[in-house]
């Protein structure tokens, strides 16, 4: 697979943050591999493994969002978007950045009061470790949504004078980097 390339400001912001999600993936492993030892070689279960893998995973979840929305990966119906003129395919694509807008705004605008409180007051999880999960989530909810209305309005713009390629097909310049990927490892291999 490939990525699209950054072509504004945001774009770099959504994958820099995305980065956090790849290592996040790896810490959840680490530690859910550290609970196993513990609980069935020395007996000894931990009480924060559970609540801290809901909490990474639930940050893994919004970050590859994100990701998702820069990289132009979110669901579309090609067959339709494929298969019309270019003009109206802006028409779907501003159609398209419309409703994420305010979807997003409106999970903004109903989340703000509760998030506010839920980070003011430091609420935790409620169980023997009591994480402050929600204290953390609910905001990082809200950041996000504003970073996907940032991320849908720069993917509208940077678009808008771009040709897509139907579904599947590969530019390219993207088709020679892989060409020259594969001669490097088949190299490497050789050596």
């Amino acid at each position: 697979m490939y990525e699209v390339k950054p072509k504004s400001p945001i774009d770099y912001i959504s994958l820099a943050i995305s980065r956090v999600g790849l290592f996040l993936v790896a810490v959840i492993v680490g530690i859910m591999f550290y609970e196993v030892v513990m609980r069935y070689f020395f007996e000894r279960p931990t009480l924060w493994v559970n609540e801290m893998s809901l909490w990474i995973g639930g940050f893994i979840y919004l970050l590859a969002g994100l990701y998702v929305l820069q990289q132009r990966g979110h669901i579309r119906i090609t067959l339709l978007y494929d298969a019309v003129p270019r003009w109206v395919q802006r028409v779907f694509d501003v159609i398209s950045t419309i409703c994420i807008c305010i979807f997003a705004a409106m999970v903004i605008h109903g989340g703000m009061t509760e998030a506010v409180q839920k980070y003011g007051r430091w609420e935790t999880f409620g169980t023997a470790w009591d994480p402050p999960i929600p204290a953390t989530m609910k905001p990082a909810i809200l950041i996000i949504s504003a970073l996907i209305i940032l991320q849908s309005i720069a993917n509208l713009i940077a678009d808008w004078n771009e040709t897509p390629l139907p579904e599947g097909v590969v530019e390219d310049d993207v088709i020679e980097e892989l060409k020259g990927s594969y001669r490097q490892t088949v190299s490497d291999r050789h050596d």
